[in-house]
């Protein structure tokens, strides 16, 4: 039969089967999904409608993902899929879709951090110990104020666990790529509720 994404097989509203008048159209073809899996990167080519080119991801195991608030972008290592809100299926097989909640290697960001706390304290106190740099920093709430002051203890914790929770933003049975960003606040609170309510069960 083939894969389809006609609607002729499907019912009336009111629950009534409606007649095949016509059989299948090209255009209305439908592939299988490609299931993306964690990896090293394979992916594999197809050819679709109007000659055009698809990326097909088979394995992934980097992406790019961006913390909002520090406007950052960094490429980190992808380790497992935590929560998928469509099924639990995906989780339990380590799919990678679209929305897909991930932990990603907070290492990258850790650097980053780190890099920059030493960049300020040369700018606030000139050139000292280095040592001395990094606690008076700490200590001076001026020095790192766009990026330390608004630190929640989840991400605190995320860091120094060397994991943070991210969102998939990309689709990679359909670019190749598995991007996506940082979960903050509000979003990141609501997701860690809903993990540590499938735990429970």
């Amino acid at each position: 039969m083939g894969i389809t994404r006609d609607s002729i097989h499907k019912r009336r509203l009111t629950g009534g089967k409606k007649r095949f008048w016509r059989k299948k159209r090209k255009h209305e073809m439908g592939r299988q999904s490609s299931s993306t899996k964690i990896g090293p990167k394979q992916v594999a080519l197809v050819r679709v409608r109007g000659g055009n080119i698809k990326k097909r991801a088979l394995r992934l195991d980097f992406g790019n993902f961006s913390w909002i608030s520090t406007r950052t972008t960094k490429k980190s290592r992808i380790i497992s899929v935590v929560y998928n809100a469509s099924s639990n299926e995906l989780v339990r097989t380590n799919t990678l879709v679209k929305g897909a909640i991930i932990f990603v290697d907070a290492s990258p960001f850790k650097n980053w951090i780190q890099e920059k706390k030493k960049s300020l304290s040369k700018k606030h106190f000139g050139e000292k110990n280095k040592n001395e740099e990094v606690e008076e920093v700490d200590k001076n709430p001026k020095a790192g104020k766009f990026i330390f002051n608004d630190f929640e203890k989840t991400m605190e914790q995320q860091l120094d666990s060397g994991k943070l929770l991210a969102r998939i933003c990309s689709r990679p049975g359909q670019i190749g790529r598995a991007d996506g960003y940082i979960l903050e606040k509000a979003e990141l609170e609501f997701y860690l509720k809903k993990i540590q309510k499938k735990k429970k069960f």
